[in-house]
C-alpha cells in the first residue's frame, strides 16, 4: 500500500506530479476569470462610456489575451501558464518521461486549442443558458419553429451533458491517484499529453531558448513581426508571473472587503449614485411616458441599476442587446428588470 501511494507526495525530480500539484495548477487558472472579470465590471460601472465595451465584450478580449499568454508558454515552457508556475511540463503520450523539453506540433495546437477555446465556448453556453432561463421567468416563449426547438432542446441537455462531463473529470482524478491512467483531466488525454516535472536540463533549456530569442529580430518582416508579437506576449506572462505573490494579499483583501462585517461599509462605497433625470423627460408634460418608444408606457418595468421606467418589451429588448441602461449606460443584465403592477391595474 505504501509503495502503490508513494506517488502522491513524492518530490523526486522526473516523477509524475501529485494530485495536489495538478489540482493547485488548475484552481490556479479557474481563479484569473473571476478575478479579471469582477475588475472589468467596476471599471464600466465607474465610467459606462468609456469602459463599457470592456464589459460586454469580455470574453472575446478574454478569449485573445488568453492564446497569446498560454501560446508563449507553450511555445516556450512546453506548458500552460499555471503549469509552468508549478514547475510541470506537457510531453507526449507514451511511456517513460523525455529528457528533452518541447512538444509536437500537433500537440502544441491540440493543447491550444483545449486550453483556451473549450473555456470560451463553455463560458457562452452558459451565458446561452442563463439567458434562456430568464426568458422563462419572463414568461417570453420562443416561437416554435425547427431550429428554435433543437436550440431549447440543446439548453436544456446541457445541464445533463456538463454533470456527466464533470463525472468523467472525477473518475479521471480517482484513477489518476491510484495510478491507473497518466492524464488527471480529460482535455489532455484530448490532447495526447501528460503532465511531468521540469528538471535542471529544463530549466537550462528555457534559459537558453530565452536568450537566443533576441536573434528573430534581426531576420525578414515576418520574423520581426513575429518576434515582436512573442515579445509581446511574454511580457504580459511576465507581468502575470511577477503579481501573483501581491495578488495573495489582494485575495485575502477582497475576502475581508466582501465579509459579512464588512457588508454595511461596502453597500454605502459601491453604491451607484442616483443619475438625474433626463432632459426629455423633465420638459414632457407627461411622465408616463416610456424613454425608449416616447409613447405611453406598457406593462411598466424598473431598471433596477438605475431607477427608470420603461415599457417591458422596450427594455427587454434593449437590455438583451447592449447590457446596459438605455438611459445612464450602467451595466444591466436581465434579472435587473422588476415589474411594476400598480392598483389600478
Amino acid at each position: 500500500m505504501a509503495e502503490a501511494g508513494a506517488h502522491l507526495t513524492s518530490t523526486t525530480v522526473n516523477e509524475q506530479p501529485s494530485i495536489f500539484e495538478v489540482l493547485a495548477q488548475e484552481s490556479l487558472m479557474e481563479a484569473v476569470r473571476p478575478a479579471l472579470k469582477h475588475a472589468v465590471k467596476i471599471l464600466a460601472e465607474s465610467n459606462p462610456s468609456r469602459f463599457g465595451f470592456l464589459w460586454r465584450s469580455f470574453d472575446e478580449l478574454y478569449l485573445l489575451l488568453d492564446v497569446l499568454l498560454q501560446n508563449h508558454f507553450l511555445s516556450n515552457c512546453s506548458a500552460s501558464f499555471s503549469e509552468n508556475f508549478y514547475g510541470l511540463k506537457r510531453v507526449s503520450g507514451g511511456r517513460g518521461l523525455p529528457v528533452c523539453l518541447g512538444l509536437h506540433r500537433k500537440s502544441h495546437w491540440r493543447s491550444l486549442l483545449l486550453l483556451c477555446f473549450v473555456p470560451y465556448l463553455r463560458a457562452k453556453l452558459e451565458a446561452t443558458l442563463a439567458r434562456q432561463r430568464d426568458e422563462e421567468d419572463f414568461s417570453i416563449r420562443l416561437a416554435q419553429s425547427r431550429s428554435q426547438r433543437l436550440y431549447r432542446a440543446a439548453v436544456a441537455a446541457y445541464p445533463y451533458v456538463s454533470s456527466a462531463w464533470q463525472a468523467w473529470i472525477f473518475c479521471q482524478q480517482l484513477l489518476f491517484v491510484f495510478g491507473v491512467t497518466k492524464t488527471h483531466n480529460p482535455l489532455l488525454w484530448l490532447a495526447r499529453v501528460r503532465l511531468a516535472r521540469l528538471n535542471t536540463q529544463d530549466i537550462r533549456d528555457i534559459e537558453l531558448k530565452n536568450s537566443n530569442a533576441g536573434s528573430l529580430a534581426d531576420g525578414s518582416f515576418l520574423q520581426r513581426s513575429w518576434w515582436l508579437m512573442s515579445q509581446a506576449a511574454r511580457g504580459v506572462a511576465v507581468s502575470l508571473s511577477t503579481s501573483l505573490s501581491l495578488g495573495v494579499f489582494f485575495l485575502q483583501f477582497l475576502e475581508w472587503w466582501y465579509s459579512s462585517d464588512n457588508q454595511s461599509t461596502v453597500k454605502t462605497l459601491t453604491s451607484l449614485p442616483a443619475p438625474p433625470p433626463p432632459l426629455h423627460l423633465q420638459q414632457e408634460a407627461d411622465s408616463r411616458n416610456c424613454p425608449l418608444c416616447r409613447k405611453l408606457r406598457t406593462n411598466a418595468t424598473v431598471l433596477s441599476t438605475s431607477g427608470f421606467v420603461f415599457c417591458y418589451r422596450c427594455v427587454y429588448t434593449y437590455v438583451k442587446s447592449s447590457r446596459r441602461c438605455p438611459v445612464t449606460g450602467y451595466p444591466t443584465e436581465l434579472q435587473h428588470l422588476i415589474k411594476i403592477y400598480s392598483p389600478e391595474s
